[in-house]
This record gives C-alpha cells, sequence and structure tokens, in this order.
C-alpha cells in the first residue's frame, strides 16, 4: 500500500520547511509514504525548498492557475505514481500532521473512501466568532446540497482512496473542498470525517481578501455547483416562486376589473404577465438543465473510463518533475531525470514518468 501526501503551494518558501518537518515517513497500515508538491506558479524558491526538504514528488504548473487546478494536478499526478491512497494538505501548516493515520484509519478499515477531517472550528482561537458561525452556516448549507454529514465542509485536511480520486472531477477555479464534497454525496461515495487538531496560524489566506469576499464567493460557488448537479429543483424551485408571484397582481386585476376599475389597473395585468413569463422560461432551462446534467453524468463515465485507461497504459503525469535526489547521486536534467526519480522511489521503474518540460 502506497500513501502519497500531496502539499498544494503558491509562493511558500517561507512555510513550507515547517510543514515538510511535520509529515511523517511511516504511517501504520502502509508499506510506502512519499510526498509531492504541486507548484501553482511561484515566484520564489517554493521548489528548491521542497526538494531540500525531501519531498519526493514535484508537479509544476507554468502559472498561477488556482487552488482547485492545482488540486486536480495533484490528484492525477498522484495517481499515476501509484498511490492507493492521497492524503491532501496545506502548505501552511494549518492541519496537525500527527492526524494522519486518524485521517486514513477508516479507508484502511474498508468504511469509507473520502474522509475529511473535522477542525471543530469551535476550539480554534484565532477564529473570530463571527467566522466560526459562517463557517458552521455554510458547512449546513453544503450538508443539505450534498446529502452528506461532513462537519467542516472548508477543510482541505483530507483522505481519498484510489476509487474516490479517480472520481474526482474539480471544475471550480475558486476552490476544490465545496465541489468535491457535493460531487461525491451526488456520486454516491462513500464519506466519513475524524476530528483533527490545528497549527497555531502562521498567515492570513490567501483564498479571500476579507470576510466579505469569503462569503460571497463561497456562496456563489455552492449556487453553482449545485445547480450543475440538481439544475431541476434550482430551476423549478425559482420558477415556481415567480409562477406564484404573478398571480399576486393577476388577483389584483381581476378584482379591480370586477369592480369596474380593470382599465386603471392595466400595469398590474402587465407586471403580472412578465413573472408569468419569467416563470414559463425558469421552467423550460429547468428541463434543458436537467438534460444537460444527464449529459454531465455520461461525461462523467467517460471521464473515469479514460483515467483507468492512462493508469493502465502508464501515461506519465503532466508537468512532472522528480523530487529530492538521494545522498551523492549527481544533478540529472532531461530523460535521464526520470530514471532518476525512479531509483528514488520504491515503486517499480516501469511505473515512473518522465520529466515532462
Amino acid at each position: 500500500m502506497k500513501l502519497i501526501i500531496q502539499i498544494p503551494c503558491f509562493n511558500e518558501e517561507e512555510q513550507l520547511p515547517a510543514t515538510l518537518a511535520d509529515l511523517p515517513r511511516a504511517v501504520a497500515g502502509f508499506d510506502t509514504v512519499e510526498w509531492l508538491i504541486i507548484d501553482d506558479g511561484s515566484k520564489d524558491r517554493t521548489i528548491e525548498v521542497a526538494r531540500e526538504g525531501g519531498v519526493d514528488h514535484i508537479v509544476r504548473l507554468t502559472n498561477n492557475k488556482g487552488l482547485a487546478a492545482g488540486f486536480q494536478a495533484g490528484l492525477d499526478a498522484c495517481l499515476k505514481l501509484g498511490a492507493d491512497v492521497v492524503v491532501n494538505t496545506d502548505a501552511d501548516n494549518q492541519y496537525s500532521a500527527l492526524d494522519i493515520p486518524a485521517l486514513t484509519a477508516p479507508i484502511l478499515a474498508g468504511k469509507a473512501d473520502m474522509v475529511v477531517g473535522d477542525r471543530e472550528t469551535d476550539n480554534i482561537e484565532h477564529f473570530s466568532p463571527l467566522k466560526k458561525r459562517l463557517q458552521k452556516l455554510g458547512s449546513w448549507v453544503v450538508r443539505q446540497a450534498s446529502d452528506t454529514e461532513v462537519p467542516d465542509t472548508t477543510s482541505g485536511f483530507r483522505a481519498y482512496n484510489r476509487e474516490a480520486a479517480i472520481q474526482m472531477a474539480v471544475v471550480s477555479k475558486y476552490t476544490y473542498t465545496l465541489e468535491t464534497i457535493i460531487q461525491a454525496g451526488k456520486l454516491l461515495v462513500a464519506m466519513d470525517h475524524v476530528p483533527i487538531r490545528t497549527n497555531p496560524k502562521t498567515r492570513e489566506s490567501r483564498l479571500f481578501p476579507s470576510m466579505g469576499a469569503y462569503v460571497r464567493r463561497n456562496a456563489v460557488a455552492i449556487s453553482r455547483i449545485y445547480a450543475q448537479y440538481e439544475p431541476l429543483k434550482v430551476f423549478f424551485g425559482i420558477a415556481t416562486l415567480l409562477l406564484v408571484m404573478s398571480l399576486i397582481p393577476f388577483t389584483r386585476f381581476v378584482v379591480a376589473y370586477a369592480g369596474g376599475e380593470g382599465a386603471g389597473h392595466v400595469q398590474s395585468l402587465i407586471f403580472g404577465a412578465v413573472l408569468f413569463n419569467s416563470a414559463v422560461v425558469l421552467f423550460a432551462i429547468g428541463i434543458l438543465g436537467d438534460l444537460l446534467a444527464s449529459q454531465r453524468i455520461m461525461s462523467q463515465r467517460i471521464f473515469e473510463r479514460v483515467r483507468r485507461i492512462e493508469l493502465e497504459l502508464r501515461v506519465p503525469p503532466s508537468h512532472y518533475e522528480p523530487g529530492a535526489r538521494p545522498t551523492g547521486q549527481a544533478p540529472t536534467t532531461g530523460a535521464h531525470a526520470g530514471a532518476a526519480g525512479a531509483a528514488h522511489d520504491d515503486t517499480p521503474a516501469p511505473t515512473q514518468p518522465e520529466v515532462v518540460q
């Protein structure tokens, strides 16, 4: 059994050493534990620091594509590097690496395919009361949208077994945390959660500039993702609301008309007609969205089969570079670097990719 711990990074030269220093090289239930970073177009020495810290694998994206794209690239690379379980953590050392065994335990026991770490946000001292309430509210909304019971939906400390990782396909540009939970819930992936510890805060979050931006982006992300999977419920719900609202001006006009004052309330008739037409349009959009959702399911199944074929053919991950070199080994470049990565890794050489420039 191979465990790969992946860390999305963007300009983490200062934070990465402490994060790597806490990562385990042995976890109960696994024969091999390897580390992988996804460099999301960093401008500092993130990659050099990663190699100095002993990282086994590097995925170097050519420019800053965002956390969600980095997560997806890392997941793809981990699968192609032979991971049986993938643990995702943050580069700012927010999550305690001591809880990785607890995070992977439900997967090893065969009780879950995906496990999310619960930070128990009420106990985090640097979270303001407002942020704690917003975290609870946001997690409740995601639970309703995903039909899951995950208490901390924005936690990035999670574990995926091979089957769950194969099914994950993130399309959001902002964050993967909410989308993967909703996606897993709709795909009936077996999910679990475990309490985890957090480390003292080392820097401000880079995902959002303010609390208002955090709420706005998450609200848009949840609405967009849920509409992708349940378009009929979303658009039919809005359409029904507009249809009911249209009855108010219609009723007002009918009452006025019966009293002989209909000519003076034509605006009510027009307003009601506008609302009614809007409802009809939204009903139609809901039906079209449902048809597109069916196509999305088919696309998802095709994506999974393509990924399985790539794994069977041992297609190398894109933007891949070997990590730290064994002591005393000369630097390698070009095609020879892939062989160096194979020598450093416990996986048989044929499964190791060559460097993709």
